[in-house]
């Protein structure tokens, strides 16, 4: 008798929800840095400033533009919409890349793919389309890729453990 199998409940979050904080390459030693999105109560979150810091290197940089360049296609690598740096994040596989913003990100895929009962709202009880998890590219989708999904997924989350 098998167990029963695991669920996901589609918690309804955005792209956006992600952006408070992004790993990234440092763009003067290529080791881990963060993008953390500062405090300040007169601008939106989508446009708050950010600052870029590495503390291997002691890099910092400041971001107050109003331009954010969200990841619209799958060429080339993925990049932070701010700075415009590489995401720590990404992994090449056969099927296409995988990318995530930070770790929650991440595990939010890991979740997805690892369960069996996927189970969410229809996108048209709200009328909006841009829920994450339907958002997905189809191979990370499909069930047959999952062993294949998990494990970059896991050896992502291993790139950043060890580099910490």
């Amino acid at each position: 008798m098998s167990g029963s199998p695991v669920r996901f409940r589609d918690p309804r979050c955005r792209e956006y929800d992600f952006l408070d904080s992004l790993l990234v390459h440092c763009p003067r030693c290529d080791r881990i840095a963060r993008v953390q999105r500062q405090p300040d109560p007169g601008e939106r979150p989508l446009f708050a400033p950010r600052r870029l810091i590495c503390r291997s290197c002691g890099l910092s940089r400041t971001w107050t533009g109003r331009g954010v360049g969200l990841r619209a296609g799958s060429g080339g690598p993925a990049v932070d919409p701010y700075f415009g740096v590489r995401l720590w994040l990404q992994r090449e596989t056969r099927h296409g890349r995988l990318w995530a913003y930070d770790l929650r990100h991440l595990d939010l895929i890991r979740r997805y793919a690892a369960a069996g009962l996927r189970e969410r709202a229809p996108w048209y009880d709200t009328g909006q389309k841009t829920i994450l998890v339907a958002r997905l590219p189809v191979w990370i989708k499909s069930a047959k890729n999952r062993d294949e999904v998990l494990r970059t997924v896991d050896r992502l989350r291993k790139s950043v453990l060890t580099q910490g």
